[in-house]
């Protein structure tokens, strides 16, 4: 079996393999070979991944006969010539919003599996691409906003006079808001959070955090299926809108992460609750690419509003690329190797696994995800 990694196109850093994987797929049985510079971004030399074993070479070298095709972002399908027919492509393929991509897979005979639709389930915990990236992105988005922040995270008392701890306000507690309590926790803020999850209240707890939550109101439906929020009851919108005006005017840094899959971020902070914070307030919104949390952000842009800090964050992990593409890159091994058959020497996806029906996207020449072929 041979293995190709892309090197990924203009503002990606990141590498779907390291040297420590392709020593792994080696250990398989498998051929790899990686497009000439593909590590750049990573600081990942060929001379690396030479070493680990694997063969460098032009696209069209390293594409010719392979039987997977390993990325980080969705390449275009006429890129992918030379591929066997019925060959794996693996990545973060961003099947919503490039569904017109994803014909263009199947219709080049291509098997493209989607590694952000992993279920979140206790046997797919290793190859979760969204949680190893959400949580290099939660610790960023904290360091970004110190960094825009004019004052000091921490309390310091000093002969001079004390320096009051920074008031950091989390917003939507998954995988990157967790890393964002601890992180601003370790860098000595006063942190609160909160979440439309009632049982994120207890993580919050755990962390040394104040959760802010809304009590006593009816119609609340923010447990969605496979640990993902969904959208809430009008009530519950109105109700958190007033708490959170109530609490954003008194924070030096809010972080917000909130995102529902396939739809556009929820708004949580408007215009009018962002003229309450103070001037030099940071705000950091980590769902800037999905329409932002936050009403005037802009993606991959800091803008300032009502004296406020604006960041619109845009794929962190990409600025902690050595990081993100380990991660990234273990994420693809273990899924591939919990499927690997030693006697065929590649992977056999089976058609009723769990895992294998939530990242398939296409097979057979023909689109056949039920979230994509329902919408």
């Amino acid at each position: 079996m041979k293995i190709a990694v892309l090197k990924e196109g203009a503002g990606e850093t990141r590498c779907a393999a390291i040297p420590e994987t392709v020593k792994k797929f080696v250990a398989l049985g498998a051929e790899v070979t990686i497009e000439s510079g593909a590590g750049e971004g990573a600081s990942i030399s060929d001379a690396d991944f030479e070493a680990a074993g694997a063969k460098l070479g032009s696209r069209a070298d390293i594409l010719k006969g392979a039987g997977i095709v390993l990325c980080v972002t969705g390449p275009e399908a006429a890129t992918l010539k030379g591929a066997e027919k019925g060959a794996l492509l693996v990545g973060s393929l961003d099947p919503l919003r490039r569904r017109d991509l994803i014909e263009a897979y199947a219709k080049a005979g291509l098997e493209a599996l989607a590694m952000e639709w992993m279920p979140r389930i206790t046997r797919a915990q290793s190859m979760d691409v969204l949680s190893s990236q959400s949580n290099l992105a939660g610790y960023k988005a904290v360091v970004d906003a110190a960094a825009a922040y004019g004052r000091a995270f921490p309390m310091m008392m000093t002969a001079a006079g004390t320096v009051s701890p920074a008031k950091v306000f989390v917003m939507g507690v998954g995988v990157a808001g967790l890393q964002a309590i601890a992180t601003a926790r370790r860098l000595g803020a006063q942190v609160s959070a909160t979440d439309v999850r009632s049982a994120t209240k207890e993580q919050i707890q755990s962390l040394g955090a104040k959760p802010i939550f809304v009590e006593n109101v009816a119609g609340i439906e923010g447990e969605g299926a496979g640990g993902y929020a969904t959208e809430m009851s009008e009530e519950y919108q109105r109700a958190q809108a007033e708490l959170v005006s109530s609490h954003i005017a008194k924070q030096d840094i809010v972080i917000t992460t909130a995102l529902i899959p396939g739809r556009p971020a929820p708004r949580l902070v408007s215009d009018a609750q962002l003229a309450t914070m103070r001037p030099g307030s940071v705000i950091v919104d980590l769902a800037a690419e999905a329409g932002g949390n936050v009403e005037g952000t802009v993606s991959g842009e800091s803008v300032r509003k009502h004296g406020v800090t604006v960041i619109g964050a845009a794929n962190l992990a990409r600025t902690l690329a050595a990081d993100a593409s380990a991660l990234y890159a273990r994420n693809l091994f273990n899924f591939l190797s919990a499927f690997w058959d030693k006697d065929q020497a590649r992977p056999v996806l089976p058609d009723d696994d769990e895992i294998v029906k939530g990242v398939r996207l296409t097979q057979g020449g023909k689109v056949v995800n039920e979230r994509l072929t329902a919408a």
